[in-house]
Protein backbone atom coordinates (compact mmCIF):
# COMPACT_ATOMS: atom_id res chain seq x y z
CA UNK A 1 0.00 0.00 0.00
CA UNK A 2 1.33 3.28 -1.19
CA UNK A 3 2.12 6.06 1.70
CA UNK A 4 0.85 9.56 2.76
CA UNK A 5 4.36 11.81 3.32
CA UNK A 6 3.98 15.43 4.50
CA UNK A 7 7.18 18.03 4.02
CA UNK A 8 6.98 20.60 6.05
CA UNK A 9 9.34 23.24 4.69
CA UNK A 10 9.40 23.65 1.02
CA UNK A 11 12.98 25.42 0.80
CA UNK A 12 16.19 23.54 -1.13
CA UNK A 13 16.23 20.40 1.08
CA UNK A 14 12.20 20.02 1.08
CA UNK A 15 11.51 20.30 -2.64
CA UNK A 16 14.22 17.58 -3.17
CA UNK A 17 13.34 15.67 -1.15
CA UNK A 18 9.57 15.89 -2.05
CA UNK A 19 11.05 15.84 -5.87
CA UNK A 20 13.15 12.58 -5.28
CA UNK A 21 9.97 11.01 -3.69
CA UNK A 22 7.69 12.00 -6.34
CA UNK A 23 9.50 9.28 -8.45
CA UNK A 24 9.23 6.19 -5.94
CA UNK A 25 6.00 4.00 -6.10
CA UNK A 26 5.72 3.63 -2.60
CA UNK A 27 4.37 6.89 -2.56
CA UNK A 28 0.56 7.76 -3.29
CA UNK A 29 0.67 11.45 -1.87
CA UNK A 30 3.11 14.19 -0.93
CA UNK A 31 1.36 17.76 1.20
CA UNK A 32 4.26 19.90 1.01
CA UNK A 33 4.03 22.94 3.78
CA UNK A 34 5.86 26.23 3.86
CA UNK A 35 4.74 29.64 5.78
CA UNK A 36 5.75 30.82 2.06
CA UNK A 37 2.53 29.94 0.70
CA UNK A 38 3.36 31.09 -2.85
CA UNK A 39 6.82 28.85 -2.62
CA UNK A 40 5.19 25.27 -1.53
CA UNK A 41 2.47 25.71 -4.36
CA UNK A 42 4.63 26.62 -6.83
CA UNK A 43 7.55 23.49 -5.89
CA UNK A 44 4.71 20.85 -5.54
CA UNK A 45 3.23 21.96 -9.44
CA UNK A 46 6.30 22.12 -10.70
CA UNK A 47 7.22 18.02 -9.33
CA UNK A 48 3.72 17.49 -10.13
CA UNK A 49 4.01 17.99 -13.25
CA UNK A 50 7.37 15.87 -13.51
CA UNK A 51 5.31 12.88 -12.46
CA UNK A 52 3.57 12.34 -15.52
CA UNK A 53 5.02 9.12 -16.66
CA UNK A 54 5.06 7.11 -13.45
CA UNK A 55 1.34 5.66 -12.00
CA UNK A 56 -0.93 8.14 -10.49
CA UNK A 57 0.62 10.28 -7.48
CA UNK A 58 -1.24 13.39 -6.04
CA UNK A 59 1.20 16.38 -5.06
CA UNK A 60 0.14 19.40 -3.43
CA UNK A 61 0.60 22.19 -1.08
CA UNK A 62 -1.61 23.20 1.99
CA UNK A 63 -1.68 23.71 5.96
CA UNK A 64 -0.93 21.81 8.64
CA UNK A 65 -4.40 19.74 8.74
CA UNK A 66 -3.47 18.75 5.16
CA UNK A 67 -0.57 16.55 7.33
CA UNK A 68 -4.06 14.22 8.46
CA UNK A 69 -3.63 10.83 7.72
CA UNK A 70 0.01 10.95 7.19
CA UNK A 71 2.29 8.15 7.49
CA UNK A 72 5.56 9.90 7.47
CA UNK A 73 6.00 13.54 8.59
CA UNK A 74 9.43 15.27 7.21
CA UNK A 75 10.76 18.24 9.19
CA UNK A 76 13.23 20.45 7.63
CA UNK A 77 11.87 23.86 8.58
CA UNK A 78 14.32 26.71 9.46
CA UNK A 79 16.71 28.96 8.68
CA UNK A 80 19.70 28.00 6.22
CA UNK A 81 23.08 27.43 7.04
CA UNK A 82 25.40 30.24 5.80
CA UNK A 83 28.74 29.67 4.57
CA UNK A 84 31.44 30.10 7.52
CA UNK A 85 28.23 29.12 10.38
CA UNK A 86 28.14 26.16 12.49
CA UNK A 87 24.77 24.57 12.94
CA UNK A 88 24.77 25.17 16.56
CA UNK A 89 24.87 28.92 15.98
CA UNK A 90 21.37 28.03 14.35
CA UNK A 91 20.32 25.99 17.29
CA UNK A 92 17.79 28.81 19.00
CA UNK A 93 16.39 30.34 16.18
CA UNK A 94 15.84 26.90 15.01
CA UNK A 95 14.02 26.13 18.15
CA UNK A 96 11.69 29.08 18.24
CA UNK A 97 10.52 27.79 14.82
CA UNK A 98 10.14 23.85 16.10
CA UNK A 99 8.05 25.33 19.10
CA UNK A 100 5.36 26.74 16.53
CA UNK A 101 5.33 23.53 14.75
CA UNK A 102 5.52 20.86 16.80
CA UNK A 103 1.93 21.38 18.51
CA UNK A 104 0.11 21.90 14.98
CA UNK A 105 1.51 18.63 13.73
CA UNK A 106 0.45 16.77 16.41
CA UNK A 107 -2.59 17.59 16.57
CA UNK A 108 -3.25 16.58 13.13
CA UNK A 109 -0.69 14.08 12.28
CA UNK A 110 -0.45 12.15 15.89
CA UNK A 111 -0.25 8.39 14.73
CA UNK A 112 2.93 9.56 12.09
CA UNK A 113 6.55 8.64 12.18
CA UNK A 114 8.41 11.67 11.99
CA UNK A 115 11.94 12.25 10.39
CA UNK A 116 13.68 15.49 11.36
CA UNK A 117 16.48 17.20 8.92
CA UNK A 118 16.20 20.84 10.22
CA UNK A 119 19.48 21.60 11.61
CA UNK A 120 20.82 21.52 14.06
CA UNK A 121 19.58 18.38 13.87
CA UNK A 122 20.18 16.25 16.89
CA UNK A 123 18.71 19.51 18.76
CA UNK A 124 15.70 19.57 17.31
CA UNK A 125 15.09 15.83 17.33
CA UNK A 126 15.18 17.04 20.85
CA UNK A 127 13.28 19.85 21.18
CA UNK A 128 10.75 18.01 18.91
CA UNK A 129 9.95 15.47 21.36
CA UNK A 130 9.77 17.81 23.87
CA UNK A 131 7.53 20.42 22.48
CA UNK A 132 5.52 17.69 20.49
CA UNK A 133 4.56 15.44 22.93
CA UNK A 134 4.52 12.36 19.68
CA UNK A 135 6.23 9.02 21.52
CA UNK A 136 10.14 9.24 20.87
CA UNK A 137 10.18 5.61 19.20
CA UNK A 138 7.87 7.36 16.19
CA UNK A 139 10.73 10.55 16.17
CA UNK A 140 13.79 10.08 14.68
CA UNK A 141 16.39 12.52 13.53
CA UNK A 142 18.67 12.16 10.40
CA UNK A 143 21.79 12.10 12.27
CA UNK A 144 25.03 10.29 10.75
CA UNK A 145 23.03 9.36 7.95
CA UNK A 146 24.27 11.97 5.95
CA UNK A 147 27.91 11.74 7.71
CA UNK A 148 28.29 8.10 7.07
CA UNK A 149 27.78 8.33 3.43
CA UNK A 150 30.47 10.68 3.24
CA UNK A 151 32.75 8.69 4.81
CA UNK A 152 31.59 5.81 2.83
CA UNK A 153 32.13 7.85 -0.70
CA UNK A 154 35.84 8.85 0.87
CA UNK A 155 36.75 5.53 1.77
CA UNK A 156 35.68 3.82 -1.33
CA UNK A 157 37.83 6.34 -3.37
CA UNK A 158 40.72 5.50 -1.36
CA UNK A 159 40.34 2.19 -1.42
CA UNK A 160 39.17 1.90 -4.72
CA UNK A 161 36.35 -0.63 -3.67
CA UNK A 162 32.61 -0.36 -4.12
CA UNK A 163 30.90 1.75 -1.60
CA UNK A 164 28.31 -1.20 -0.66
CA UNK A 165 31.41 -3.25 0.38
CA UNK A 166 32.02 -0.64 2.83
CA UNK A 167 30.73 -0.92 6.54
CA UNK A 168 31.99 1.96 8.46
CA UNK A 169 29.96 4.67 10.72
CA UNK A 170 30.22 8.35 11.77
CA UNK A 171 28.87 8.27 15.59
CA UNK A 172 27.69 11.06 17.87
CA UNK A 173 26.69 14.60 16.79
CA UNK A 174 25.68 15.42 12.76
CA UNK A 175 28.36 18.03 13.54
CA UNK A 176 31.96 19.18 14.61
CA UNK A 177 32.19 16.60 17.70
CA UNK A 178 31.30 13.55 15.27
CA UNK A 179 33.44 10.89 15.05
CA UNK A 180 34.35 7.48 12.95
CA UNK A 181 34.79 4.27 15.53
CA UNK A 182 37.44 2.70 13.20
CA UNK A 183 37.19 -0.33 16.11
CA UNK A 184 33.86 -1.84 14.06
CA UNK A 185 34.90 -0.20 10.57
CA UNK A 186 35.09 -3.40 8.22
CA UNK A 187 36.22 -3.60 4.48
CA UNK A 188 34.46 -6.55 2.42
CA UNK A 189 33.75 -8.23 5.47
CA UNK A 190 37.39 -7.97 7.36
CA UNK A 191 38.41 -5.15 9.72
CA UNK A 192 40.04 -2.15 8.09
CA UNK A 193 43.36 -2.70 9.10
CA UNK A 194 43.32 -6.00 7.34
CA UNK A 195 42.01 -4.79 4.48
CA UNK A 196 44.75 -2.10 4.08
CA UNK A 197 47.01 -4.71 4.84
CA UNK A 198 45.63 -6.34 1.86
CA UNK A 199 45.92 -3.69 -0.74
CA UNK A 200 48.87 -2.36 0.29
CA UNK A 201 50.25 -6.19 -0.91
CA UNK A 202 48.27 -6.18 -4.39
CA UNK A 203 48.53 -1.66 -4.97
CA UNK A 204 52.21 -0.82 -4.66
CA UNK A 205 51.16 2.67 -4.88
CA UNK A 206 48.70 2.21 -1.58
CA UNK A 207 49.66 4.40 1.09
CA UNK A 208 47.07 3.50 4.05
CA UNK A 209 44.22 5.45 4.86
CA UNK A 210 45.00 8.29 6.97
CA UNK A 211 42.09 8.60 9.24
CA UNK A 212 42.80 11.89 10.51
CA UNK A 213 42.15 13.18 6.43
CA UNK A 214 39.33 10.98 5.92
CA UNK A 215 37.13 12.33 9.42
CA UNK A 216 38.56 16.31 8.30
CA UNK A 217 36.92 14.95 4.74
CA UNK A 218 33.65 14.23 6.92
CA UNK A 219 33.52 17.48 9.13
CA UNK A 220 34.30 19.49 5.84
CA UNK A 221 32.15 18.35 3.17
CA UNK A 222 29.19 20.59 4.01
CA UNK A 223 30.71 23.57 4.72
CA UNK A 224 32.60 23.11 1.52
CA UNK A 225 30.21 22.87 -0.78
CA UNK A 226 27.89 25.57 0.85
CA UNK A 227 31.15 27.74 0.17
CA UNK A 228 30.95 27.00 -3.52
CA UNK A 229 27.34 26.45 -4.57
CA UNK A 230 25.41 28.27 -1.29
CA UNK A 231 23.54 25.38 0.22
CA UNK A 232 23.68 21.36 0.17
CA UNK A 233 20.66 18.97 -0.41
CA UNK A 234 21.46 16.31 -2.94
CA UNK A 235 23.20 14.25 -0.46
CA UNK A 236 20.61 14.98 3.09
CA UNK A 237 18.52 13.70 0.09
CA UNK A 238 19.44 10.04 -0.55
CA UNK A 239 20.11 10.10 3.38
CA UNK A 240 16.15 10.86 4.08
CA UNK A 241 15.06 8.55 1.01
CA UNK A 242 17.33 5.64 2.92
CA UNK A 243 15.13 6.53 6.36
CA UNK A 244 11.70 6.72 4.21
CA UNK A 245 12.36 3.13 2.94
CA UNK A 246 13.68 1.58 6.05
CA UNK A 247 10.77 3.12 8.07
CA UNK A 248 8.18 1.43 5.10
CA UNK A 249 9.93 -1.65 5.20
CA UNK A 250 8.43 -4.91 6.33
CA UNK A 251 11.32 -5.72 8.74
CA UNK A 252 13.59 -3.54 10.85
CA UNK A 253 17.65 -2.08 9.27
CA UNK A 254 19.99 -0.87 11.19
CA UNK A 255 21.01 3.01 10.81
CA UNK A 256 23.22 5.95 12.56
CA UNK A 257 20.12 7.76 13.13
CA UNK A 258 19.72 10.24 15.98
CA UNK A 259 17.58 9.28 18.60
CA UNK A 260 16.40 9.91 22.49
CA UNK A 261 19.14 8.20 24.74
CA UNK A 262 18.45 6.70 28.01
CA UNK A 263 21.70 5.35 29.71
CA UNK A 264 22.94 3.74 26.71
CA UNK A 265 27.13 4.00 26.62
CA UNK A 266 26.27 5.81 30.14
CA UNK A 267 24.45 8.81 27.95
CA UNK A 268 20.85 10.03 28.99
CA UNK A 269 18.78 12.59 27.97
CA UNK A 270 19.76 13.85 24.85
CA UNK A 271 19.72 12.89 21.06
CA UNK A 272 22.87 12.11 19.30
CA UNK A 273 23.89 9.11 16.61
CA UNK A 274 24.88 5.52 17.01
CA UNK A 275 23.70 2.31 15.58
CA UNK A 276 20.03 2.08 15.87
CA UNK A 277 17.18 -0.29 14.87
CA UNK A 278 14.57 0.83 12.79
CA UNK A 279 11.34 0.00 10.68
CA UNK A 280 7.89 -0.37 10.43
CA UNK A 281 7.51 0.40 14.72
CA UNK A 282 9.77 3.06 14.38
CA UNK A 283 12.77 2.94 16.68
CA UNK A 284 13.52 0.16 17.95
CA UNK A 285 16.30 0.50 19.98
CA UNK A 286 20.42 1.40 19.90
CA UNK A 287 23.05 -1.42 19.44
CA UNK A 288 26.02 -0.92 21.74
CA UNK A 289 28.64 -2.26 19.47
CA UNK A 290 31.63 -2.55 21.61
CA UNK A 291 33.66 0.81 21.68
CA UNK A 292 37.42 1.16 22.26
CA UNK A 293 37.99 3.28 25.72
CA UNK A 294 39.23 5.97 23.44
CA UNK A 295 35.99 6.02 21.33
CA UNK A 296 33.51 6.30 24.12
CA UNK A 297 35.33 9.60 25.31
CA UNK A 298 34.81 11.00 21.97
CA UNK A 299 31.16 9.45 21.97
CA UNK A 300 30.81 11.36 25.47
CA UNK A 301 32.17 14.61 24.61
CA UNK A 302 29.66 14.83 21.28
CA UNK A 303 27.07 14.09 23.89
CA UNK A 304 28.13 17.04 26.53
CA UNK A 305 28.58 19.62 23.69
CA UNK A 306 25.13 18.90 22.99
CA UNK A 307 23.62 19.30 26.26
CA UNK A 308 25.85 22.25 27.19
CA UNK A 309 23.82 23.95 23.73
CA UNK A 310 21.02 22.50 25.08
CA UNK A 311 21.56 23.66 28.64
CA UNK A 312 21.61 27.52 27.31
CA UNK A 313 18.45 27.28 24.90
CA UNK A 314 15.33 28.92 25.99
CA UNK A 315 13.33 25.16 25.45
CA UNK A 316 9.65 26.20 27.22
CA UNK A 317 6.48 26.90 25.07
Amino acid sequence: MASKITIVGAGSVGATIAFTLSQESYVSKIVLIDILKDKAEGEATDIAQGTAFRNPVKIYSGDYEDAAGSDIVIITSGVARKAGQSRIDLAQINVNIMKSIAPELKKYAPDALYIIVANPVDIMTYAFIKFSGIPENRVIGSGTVLDTARLRYGLSDILKIGQKNIHAFVFGEHGDTSFIPWSIANIACIPIDEYETFEKGNTPEFNGVNREEVLNYVHKSGAEIIKRKGATFYGVTIAVKEIVEKLLADSDSAATVSTLFHGEYGIDNVCLSCIAIVGPDGVKGRVEVKLTEEEMVQLNASAASLKHVIDNLQMEL
